[in-house]
């Protein structure tokens, strides 16, 4: 007698309609475009920010990442602990997507095309991120920091160039080690850490920053790491000029970079005390203006102020306030007399500004053009503070503050040498070029053993941006074909003198190692 079997479906039932109604992967939307069906793929091989492929490539070919992460001295002893590669590129692709706190990593860590094309298997989490360095040598860190710094600029300064002194304050909401009150424009007494930063302004190139206690602002806590930078290189690097605002010019500072051992010329701006508008009041007296453009005039002399030990040179320059003039001789118009200048009703009010230097040229169109300049310093401030990770960041130790700051200056850089490759004729900030070089959702996919990656961009200039990041990867691949007979360490700046082509020409081009016999 034949056993009863059991018939099986050749195909599986699939999931009952509860079922599929209530799994969060797939659902019905009602939209003002009727009713949307939305299936989400947790296991999708996709990228918010695909377009960074092409930086990963310029990171390959100058050869930058790869010596950032082989130099780092994170070390971990357990067999589940992060590797440093995953840290290092987890905090890049953190500050390239503009994050400022490390809560907002998380918004990263489903990514799984970006960490492979850098090499690495996955991301980590701020809470790795936040602990990896709690327990690093800080010698060692800075050490790192330093030499990766300096490589992403060394190159340039063979070529003249102009050493811009600055500090900024950032506020601090927590307990925080060296939160002090100090000077604080933004928030009035809150406490602050001061980053004092050094910088190449014209080609927005950060040097080193040091992040110090809120009321460490003033020049003199800076005066170390500036003469300490310098002193590690030959004079031939040095800058030719030093130019900072009036909080520089003061006769400690001036004293320091008029040593024999220095001699670095300085053009600082003076504070209008009551000395410098005595002078102010005797060029005016004098009458003898020279035009310096933008509608400025200005005349010279000497100077030797109360505490000063020598007399130095200082250019005075005024312009004419706009639709402002006497009504009075009493001052009603809100304007200060100058001691020993009589006002007169129907006269021009000026603005002064006073400049003391150690140039000698008699140009003073030059002086004063050197020092309105100056202005793209704050904007590199505007922009590391506002745009980038300068604002967060955050750790209670210094020294984990300290070390996000350099790796955000350094990453800066990184970013601004990119972006200057595919945007040779300007400068243009993050807030432009990371919607243009970094946004755009990506699919990564498999086929015959090749992989490929489709990118689409929102953009409003995405066939633009499309042909600039493409001539850039051609670029890239020129560049590496002709350096294939040249040594790592002289490829970079081969592609320094290519990124900087319009501005520094005279770079000399290294020369390739000599073939062996």
């Amino acid at each position: 007698m034949r056993g009863t079997r059991k018939q099986t479906a050749l195909h599986p039932k699939g999931e009952p309609k509860e079922a599929l109604e209530s799994s969060p992967r797939r659902s019905e939307v009602d939209t003002f475009a009727g009713k949307i069906h939305v299936f989400w793929d947790p296991n999708a091989q996709v990228t918010a920010l695909g377009p960074l492929t092409y930086f990963i490539e310029f990171l390959k070919t100058s050869g930058l990442w790869e010596k950032w992460v082989a130099d780092c001295p994170l070390e971990y002893t357990s067999r589940n602990s992060p590797k440093k590669e995953e840290i290092l590129a987890t905090v890049l692709l953190s500050v390239l997507a503009g994050h400022k706190r490390y809560s907002h990593i998380t918004a990263l860590r489903g990514d799984n095309v970006l960490p492979d094309l850098l090499g690495v298997k996955k991301l980590r989490s701020e809470d790795s991120v936040r602990r990896a360095f709690q327990h690093a040598s800080d010698e060692a860190l800075t050490a790192w920091m330093d030499a990766h710094l300096n490589e992403s600029f060394a190159p340039l300064l063979s070529e003249g160039w102009i050493l811009d002194v600055d500090a900024t304050v950032k506020p601090l909401y927590g307990q925080q080690e060296e939160a002090r009150l100090g000077y604080n424009p933004t928030k009035p007494g809150r406490p602050s850490h001061c980053y004092q930063a050094m910088l190449i302004s014209s080609i927005r190139m950060i040097l080193n920053v040091d992040v110090q206690a809120g009321n460490q602002t003033a020049p003199a806590y800076a005066l170390p790491g500036l003469w300490g930078w310098l002193e590690s290189r030959e004079k031939k690097d040095w800058p030719c000029l030093l130019r900072g605002d009036l909080a520089w010019g003061s006769e400690g500072v001036m004293l320091e970079a008029e040593k024999p051992e220095r001699k670095i010329p300085y053009l600082f701006k003076l504070r209008q005390t009551q000395g410098v508008l005595e002078k102010i009041a005797y060029l005016a007296k004098q009458g003898q203006w020279r035009r310096v453009g933008d509608g400025w005039e200005g005349s010279e002399d000497q100077i030797q102020l109360q505490g000063w030990t020598r007399a130095r040179r200082v250019i005075v320059l005024r312009r004419g306030i706009k639709n402002a003039v006497l009504e009075n001789s009493h001052g009603e118009s809100g304007q200060a007399w100058l001691s020993g200048v009589e006002p007169r009703k129907g006269h021009v009010l000026y603005e002064y500004s006073v400049l003391v230097t150690s140039l000698r040229s008699r140009d003073y169109l030059m002086l004063s053009q050197l020092y309105r300049d100056r202005a793209e310093t704050e904007n590199v401030f505007d922009e590391l503070k506002n745009q980038w990770g300068w604002t967060g960041y955050t750790t209670q130790d210094l020294q984990r503050s300290q070390l996000m700051a350099r790796i955000v200056a350094l990453i800066f850089n990184w970013w601004n040498l990119y972006s200057r490759l595919a945007l040779p004729d300007k400068h243009a900030e993050a807030i432009t070029t990371r919607p243009m070089f970094s946004h755009g959702v990506a699919r990564r996919t498999s086929h015959s053993g090749q992989s490929h990656l489709t990118i689409t961009s929102n953009h409003g200039h995405a066939h633009k941006v499309m042909r600039t990041l493409a001539h850039v990867s051609n670029l890239l691949k020129s560049f590496r074909q002709n350096a294939e007979q040249f040594a790592q360490e002289l490829r970079w700046p081969m592609l320094l003198r290519l990124i900087f082509k319009k501005f520094y020409e005279t770079i000399p081009a290294p020369k390739p190692l000599p073939v062996p016999s």
